[in-house]
Parts: structure tokens; sequence; C-alpha cells
């Protein structure tokens, strides 16, 4: 639809003009681009509406004035007949003329429909992009937040590259700091003396290594009601063991690299059993020196200071505003023992980036509890003079919970990553086995563990990135409503209603005089659907949004629902009508399988 919706503005456009000079009004002349498109509320209505409000003002007319005169003038019948709707001009199309470039298109660039405009070029065509997303501690497994990081940042990426963005996938590996040491001296105190690996224990690298990690918590605070038992020196301990390291401490380097070895391997597997992948890793002990030497220059310049405690900070008034508190208006950048922190590696990191692939934009997927820290981050880097940091964006998340609750790393009460995903495909399994439906499927398990990915995936994507939600793995499994399952579900049945007709022997014709027999209002609702598709991946794209995405997914499987129910192929009424019908099933198949892949639920071909 977007080849004829640009049509249509430009025909309004024309006649909004033709209106001014008919009535000898002083106004500017209107272009295409100021005329917005609505859809109707009701069919009869029209296909397409333009409101007339925006020209009240300077016309000093009514807008059902404004419309009926508008209206009035448009001869052009090419794409339907235009009326007026109290104060919209809208069109009824020609459905025939409008229906055939839409499928036709569709089985032109198959895989690659929804990346052309009207024009024949990708939109974003020439912008490069690198998005920084998931970032794991390697401290920890991967756990709830980073699936709902993980699935934004693969969706976002494979929504750009579909509009034509060249892009660069990053994983900023946080692998040094405190926190770093406090799973380190965890590990000194309660498993080396006896050996403990993780192949020894039966655990993934990640879980040993976030186990310890808790175990540090239990030890700095005690047990519960015992305060005797607490051990408030062991963050000083932890940080004595951060100063080592950046001195370089053999015993303490090796260690640091054994664990983190642990901890990066494992979520490597659950990256590719989740389908997350990357084009490169930043690993924070490689980027914080230049964040320090980039410190160190700028403390030269004037453009940081030292104070008294001999820490080196940045004055941030400008940015967080005088009402703050006066420890939000100096933001440290160097420990007073030398040590970095989090934004001095941020700092050398988005350096070394754009050396290594000069962007367009950097894309930084992270929580919305990191806004402040974004906000100077790119305030640093425009004060040291980096003119792409004009390019440095925040694709700022909500939090993820269960209907239990928030979640703490510390003190041990994340849901990992594997065990949800475990959770979810054991459910999916014991599923499809109730049903009877194992042995037609074939492998029941690999179809279990798509199913349980769409359930997580479209989940987490279906909320618009800025609000906080509750992942409910019930609710997500449902093969009713709007959930991943359930478009698997029509992605399987199409392909079914397909082979059962070709069976039949019905073959699919895409001709011009078969497409104009699509005429019924299912049908051709099911047809603009479609052909709105590239748009709403130019949407999604450029607002950085995959819930545009999910939820046209979810109309599209409604739209060929209600087409399937009243417009049948197998009994249509002659077998133009039924190959015209298999064509636009093909076609409404194609569609689905392209927008479910840039929003993570794998198809299947039998559910």
């Amino acid at each position: 639809m977007a080849d004829v919706k640009i049509d249509f503005k430009q025909i309004v456009a024309n006649a909004v003009n033709d209106f001014i000079k008919e009535k000898g009004l002083e106004a500017e002349t209107v272009n295409a681009d100021s005329i917005s498109v609505v859809t109707p509320p009701d069919p009869e209505m029209g296909d397409l509406g333009a409101p007339m409000f925006v020209f009240a003002k300077s016309l000093r007319m009514a807008p059902p004035q404004i419309a009926s005169g508008v209206a009035a003038k448009i001869t052009d019948k090419s794409i339907g007949e235009f009326i007026a709707v109290g104060p919209y001009v809208n069109v009824k199309l020609d459905k025939a003329g409008a229906a055939a470039p839409i499928l036709n298109a569709i089985s032109k660039y198959k895989d690659e429909y929804g990346s052309y405009n009207q024009q024949g070029e990708k939109p974003l065509s020439g912008r490069r992009v690198m998005i920084e997303f998931s970032s794991p501690n390697t401290n920890k497994p991967l756990h709830l937040g980073h699936l709902r990081n993980d699935a934004l940042g693969e969706s976002v990426s494979r929504i750009l590259a579909m509009a034509g963005a060249e892009v660069c996938k990053v994983d900023l590996i946080n692998n040094r700091g405190v926190h770093i040491c406090k799973s380190m001296l965890a590990y000194k105190l309660f498993h080396e003396a006896k050996g403990d690996t993780p192949e020894s224990l039966g655990m993934k690298g990640d879980h040993f290594v976030g186990q310890c990690y808790v175990e540090f918590d239990r030890y700095l605070k005690g047990e519960k009601d015992k305060p005797e038992t607490a051990h408030p020196e062991a963050n000083q301990m932890a940080e004595d063991m951060l100063v080592q390291w950046e001195a370089g401490d053999p015993e303490v380097r090796a260690l640091w690299q054994k664990m983190n070895d642990w901890t990066f391997e494992g979520v490597k597997e659950t990256y590719k059993r989740t389908g997350i992948s990357f084009d490169k890793y930043y690993f924070e002990s490689e980027t914080y020196l230049k964040g320090k030497d980039e410190i160190l220059k700028g403390l030269e310049k004037g453009v940081f200071f030292k104070a008294d405690d001999g820490s080196v900070r940045i004055d941030v008034t400008d940015v967080v505003g005088k009402g703050k508190d006066e420890d939000n208006h100096e933001k440290v950048l160097l420990r007073k023992d030398g040590t970095s922190v989090y934004i001095t590696q941020d700092i050398g990191t988005a350096i070394s980036r754009h050396d290594d692939w000069a962007f367009n934009q950097l894309v930084y997927v992270v929580a919305s509890e990191q806004n402040y820290h974004f906000k100077i981050l790119f305030h640093i880097l425009k004060k040291l003079g980096f003119d792409w940091a004009e390019k440095l964006f925040h694709l700022s998340y909500g939090l993820v919970n269960l209907p239990s609750g928030r979640m703490k790393s510390r003190e041990g009460t994340v849901v990992d990553a594997d065990d949800l995903v475990d959770a979810l495909h054991e459910e999916a399994l014991k599923a499809i086995k109730e049903k009877g439906r194992d042995a037609e499927l074939g492998d029941a398990d690999d179809v279990a563990e798509k199913v349980a990915l769409a359930a997580l995936d479209y989940y987490l994507l279906q909320v618009g990135p800025v609000k906080d939600m509750l992942f409910n793995p019930e609710e997500s499994l449902s093969f009713n409503g709007n959930t991943g399952p359930y478009l698997q579900y029509m992605g399987a049945r199409i392909n079914s209603i397909l082979a059962k007709a070709k069976e039949s022997g019905i073959n699919s014709d895409g001709s011009e005089e078969s497409v104009k027999l699509l005429s019924s209002p299912e049908e051709w609702e099911l047809i603009k659907q479609l052909g709105d598709f590239p748009a709403v991946v130019e949407k999604a794209a450029n607002n950085l949004d995959p819930s545009f995405m999910a939820a046209y997914l979810y109309d599209t499987s409604k739209a060929f629902s209600k087409f399937y129910q009243q417009c049948s192929i197998m009994n249509a009424e002659d077998k133009k009508v039924a190959s015209a019908r298999l064509y636009l099933a093909e076609c409404t198949l194609q569609v689905m399988k392209n927008a479910m892949n840039l929003v993570l639920v794998p198809y299947l071909e039998k559910m």
C-alpha cells in the first residue's frame, strides 16, 4: 500500500493547491509530505483518508468545507474514487488496480519483500548503524532482563537490515571491575582449596561463577538474624583485589582469566540456543586503558578536574540541572586510587568502536535504569571534542520481571535465562504430547524448543521498549490470542492449506486477470494488510521499536483468519477464483514468514 499512499498524498496535495488558487486565497504551496494519511473507521467511507484540519487556520475555513472543495477538484481517477466525508478527503481504491502491484511485489521480492519502497529503493540504504546489546557481566549468567535486551537488540538489528541499513552488532563484555572481583574472592574462600570447577560440579561455567557472586553477598551480610557472622571487610578485600588486577598481579590475573573463560563460554552457549549473534565482541579489559588515557588528556585540557580526595571528576550541572543534590553535580571518572569506573571504560569503548567501524549511528540497548549514565557519557564525549558523539542514541527499555516480583542477582533471586527457556520448552513439549502430535511432528523436541523461543521473544517484543512489563510464562505459551505460538500455528495452518489445495489439483494464479477476482471485503482487507508491510518495516526501523512489527503480525493473522472463514479455496465457486485465493494465501505466508523472522518467531511447517 505504500506506493498507493504516495500517489494518494500527491493527488490530494495537488487538489488542495488547485482549491487555494480557485478561491484566490493567500497560502503557501502544499506539498505531498504535509498530507497525513489515515484509515477510515468504516470501509464504506473509503480505504484511505486525508484530514483537512491542518489547513483550517491558514484558509480560514471549516475542515468539512475544505474537504468538500478539495474532493470536487480531483479529476484523477487512476487510483480510485475520491469523496468528501466530513472533514476528510477519502478514496475508495480501485481494488483490482491496487491489488495486483501488491501481490506481484511479494512474488517478486519474496524474502526481501518489505525492504523496498515505491522507487525500488531501501529507505535506510547508506546508513551504517552499530548496535550494542546484551553486554553481560562475567560474574553471572544471562537472566530474564538480558533476554529482553537480547530480543530487542537482535530484532531491531534485523528490522534495520531489512530496511536497508548496514548493521554491525556488537557485544560489550563487562569482564573487569569490583563486581568481578567479588566472585573471584568467593571462589578463593569457598572453592579453590577443594579444586572445584564447573565440570567437577556438573554446572555450566556461567552458572557456577554466578553462584560464587551470590556466596560473596551472603559472606558479606552474614546469616539472617546473626549479625556476628557478617564480614563487612569483604567489600574492601574486593576493592584491594581490583587494585591488584589493574597492577597486573599474575595470580589475580590468572584467576580472573579462568573465571572469565568459564562465564563467557557459558554465555555463548545461551546465545547459540536463543538465536543471538554478534559481529564483534568488545571487552572492557581491553578498552578501559584507552578510557583512562582520554580522561587524563581531558584533565590536562581542563575538561575535568581533580577533587580534594584525589579522584578525577567532571561537573555535570548542565546535564542534570541545578535542582539535583550536590553529589549528582559531579561525576567521578577515576577513583582516588586511580582505578577506573564504568563510564571510564565506556568512553574508551565508544572511541575504539568508531575507529574500528565509522558509524552513522551507534545505538545502545540498555535498561532505563541507566538513563542518567548515558546522558553523562554522551555529554563527556561531546566535551572531549568527538563530533560523532551527536550520533549516539540510548534505546532505553523498561524492566521485566516475573509476577513473583523483582529480581536481584546478588541475592540469588534472578531467573536464569537457561532455566526459563528449559521450563518453557518442557511445557511446550508436554502440550504437544497431550495433543498426540509428537509422532506426526517428527522431532517433537525441536518443535518444542522453537515454540518456547517464539513464546518468549514475542511476549517480550510485543510491548513497546519504554514500558516496564511482567513476563507471564503461562500466557506466553498460549496458542490463542496475541502470542508467538499462535502466530506459528497460523503459519503452519496456511502451509497446510497450501499443501491440501495443491494435492487437490488447484494451482495458484497471480495474473492480473486472476487477481481481479479477489473483490470481497475479506480478500481486500487482507491484500491491504499485506501491502502495508514495507511501511511497517520502515516505521519500526525509524522508531527502533519491534512492537510495531508484532502488532502488524497479529493483525495480519486475524485478517487471514477472516478471509479463510469467508472465502473458501477448496470449495470456491470456480477454479479461477480458487487459484486466485490460493495465490493470496501464498503471498500471506511469505509476508508472515518475513515478519516472523524480524520478531524472532521461528517458522514451523507443522504444529
